[in-house]
């Protein structure tokens, strides 16, 4: 007998009385478009090209459009909810503008390592940004995706050893509310910029400076306009792959479990692989002769503790969740 899934039954129950109900491939898959500002060569796009794409099977036709191609940074969570596009892999950010409560998963210092952002996630806390996610925003969050720690990458040879040596420098940082003050947490004077025009951007002095985890200065070749990279750590990097809840929820249990352990897997790899190049890419920037040092961290961390705390922005955040993450 012929093995059919939910999806494929709706099609075949369709069908033209008289012909036979082939299975489901053979009338359609179902299309999966993904966006992500990132570059095709990225380790978190290789792994979502494949191995969760993979992982998928034949049912799927994944997608991708890295680099903004398709969709302008920022727009990818609303094009998701208007059924405009499937997938997206978005910073916590991204999801504060309508859920502020994840503002807190972006601000400086709270997640720790990529140790730490996985067990949140395992958790009960990650459950319930989980929850907020699908039933605030109409998306499933399937796993978070691991891009590195963020430093602070600028031009000039000023030593930048404490948050008050980066006053006036023109850090760029994504637009957005969160991200703008992240900048200003480590005392820098955020400047909201794309990030396909950062490199021009240094290039010309539009702006001083620029935050991302090592692997992104590679990838975008950042290090040909700086001089220095201070080892600030103030944010772990990292996005959330999620699908629109229209698309996951009439998806068959055992297909929505398969999506998420792909997503597992995939971002697993891509993990271990920005771990490994963090640790050797310090070498490389040194070698190109770039100022790679780490400054006076405590006084980073305590300095952006106080600009949250004494902000708007974290009475947004779930009452002792800072708590409980920091517990983690």
């Amino acid at each position: 007998m012929l093995k059919i899934s939910r999806r494929q039954f709706s099609v075949c129950s369709a069908a033209v009385a008289g012909v036979a109900c082939m299975p489901f491939a053979a009338y359609a898959k179902t299309t999966l478009r993904f966006a992500d500002v990132t570059t095709a060569d990225a380790p978190r796009s290789q792994a979502l090209v494949n191995i969760f794409a993979q992982e998928l099977g034949p049912e799927y036709d994944f997608r991708p459009y890295f680099g903004s191609t398709l969709l302008k940074q920022g727009t990818e969570l609303v094009a998701v909810q208007r059924g405009n596009l499937e997938m997206a892999m978005l910073p916590p950010s991204d999801f504060a503008k309508q859920a502020p409560e994840f503002d807190i998963l972006g601000a400086a210092y709270v997640v720790r390592d990529a140790a730490h952002l996985q067990s949140i996630f395992q958790s009960e806390v990650g459950e319930e940004f989980r929850k907020i996610a699908r039933e605030r925003l109409g998306v499933e969050i399937l796993a978070p995706a691991y891009y590195g720690a963020r430093h602070v990458n600028l031009k000039g040879d000023k030593k930048v050893m404490k948050p008050e040596d980066l006053s006036g420098v023109k850090m760029r940082m994504p637009g957005g509310e969160s991200w703008q003050f992240l900048g200003k947490a480590i005392g820098a004077n955020p400047v909201a910029m794309d990030y396909a025009e950062v490199y021009t951007g240094l290039q010309t002095g539009a702006i001083d400076a620029q935050d991302n985890p090592l692997p992104n200065d590679k990838l975008m070749k950042f290090y040909e306009v700086t001089d220095q990279i201070v080892l600030t750590g103030h944010n772990i990097g990292f996005g959330l792959l999620l699908i629109g809840s229209s698309v996951f929820e009439v998806l068959p249990e055992a297909e929505q479990r398969g999506m998420r352990e792909a997503a597992k897997k995939a971002f697993s790899w891509s993990t271990e692989e920005y771990l490994r190049q963090e640790k050797e890419l310090v070498e490389f920037f040194k070698e190109q002769g770039l100022d790679v040092y780490e400054p006076d961290l405590e006084a980073f961390r305590t300095y952006a503790k106080k600009q949250y705390m004494d902000s708007p922005l974290s009475s947004s955040w779930p009452d002792g969740m800072l708590e409980r993450i920091n517990a983690i």
